[in-house]
């Protein structure tokens, strides 16, 4: 059974830095090449797209997150990260990684298999 498990949420204030985690079992990053991605959303709004990973490792991120957001692959350790800089109180919302996307559109991780449970990111002014 696939799961797919986030970390790292927590309450910050502007201009400040967390590193998510999404931590997958019973599932492997290698030896197929995996395309994964990152999301967030908040309540009564559509869902973003933040990052979009191909299989070949190129990124695509939200252009509002460009430059503060660093998204990664331990493949060893079977685990998604997301690097957040700089911080804006914009950036405050649910995020979820997803993984084995059919495309990426943009930043959109479309038609994911698995998708965690989220964990919530609040950022302060």
């Amino acid at each position: 059974q696939v799961q797919l498990v986030e970390s790292g949420g927590d309450s910050v204030q502007a201009g400040g830095s967390l590193r998510l985690a999404c931590a997958a079992s019973g599932y492997s990053f290698e030896p197929k090449p995996r395309r994964m991605g990152w999301f967030r959303q908040v309540p009564g709004r559509e869902r973003q797209g933040v990052a979009c990973i191909e299989i070949d490792d190129t990124i695509t991120y939200l252009e509002s997150v460009k430059g503060r957001f660093t998204a990664s692959k331990d493949n060893a350790e079977n685990t998604l990260y997301l690097q957040m800089n700089s911080l804006k109180p914009e950036d405050t919302g649910m995020y979820y990684c997803a993984a084995d996307c059919a495309y990426c559109s943009g930043s959109y991780c479309y038609a994911d298999a698995y998708r965690g449970q989220g964990t919530q990111v609040t950022v302060s002014s």
